[in-house]
């Protein structure tokens, strides 16, 4: 019995379609920096006027601007090479994940608003925060070491103070956890920027001041 031309074409079309669907069913894995369970709001003293921050884009290196992980190697977490993971990425770029997570943990620590994207009216003060990412080096199943600076400025005050943290947290195996290690990362940093903040509005010299 002779093969049916119109057979074998529909058999290799729909062999062709389930290789595509298997190749394309393994997408990325997307992560957030936010946290999982952000700390309490401050409370606000009564009659008080709000306060207001304004954070500033992150800088940072280039090769760390981007969705995806970058991760030192696991075997030779101390050789210079590193690994770009198309198939783990934060939610956007991440200079922007930072931003935003660091805005709202900032805020909430404080009980500020966060006007950096909304704006502020003009003659309301606020306080602007600008940091810069000096390192972030991530190893799988290892630990994220990270350095941060930042200055923090009355937008009706001068001059700015300059902060500076380094950090190490310890990870376990997998990239959720390496996901979970940089969170901590950047919720200590919001610990230590919103620690600045209030020295700063206290008239003190913070801790961190370099």
């Amino acid at each position: 019995m002779k093969n049916n031309p119109f057979r074998l074409a529909a058999a290799a079309l729909a062999t062709a379609c389930l290789m595509a669907a298997c190749g394309s069913a393994g997408g990325p894995q997307y992560y957030s920096l936010a946290e999982a369970s952000p700390p309490s709001p401050a409370a606000a003293k009564t009659g008080a006027a709000p306060a207001y921050i304004e954070l500033a884009p992150i800088a940072m290196p280039e090769r760390f601007a981007r969705p995806q992980f970058v991760v030192r190697k696991k075997d030779t977490p101390d050789s210079p090479a590193v690994d770009i993971l198309e198939q783990h990425r934060w939610s956007s770029s991440f200079e922007d994940e930072l931003r935003d997570a660091l805005g709202s943990g900032i805020a909430s620590r404080l009980g500020a608003v966060d006007v950096t994207k909304t704006g502020r009216q003009r003659g309301q003060p606020a306080t602007r925060i600008a940091v810069q990412l000096g390192q972030f080096d991530a190893v799988e199943g290892k630990r994220v070491d990270a350095s941060f600076t930042w200055t923090v400025r009355r937008t009706d005050e001068s001059p700015a103070t300059g902060c500076q943290l380094s950090i190490s947290e310890p990870v376990g195996p997998g990239f959720d956890a390496l996901a979970q290690g940089a969170q901590r990362v950047t919720a200590r940093l919001a610990d230590a920027i919103a620690g600045s903040v209030s020295a700063v509005k206290a008239n003190q010299i913070p801790t961190c001041a370099a």
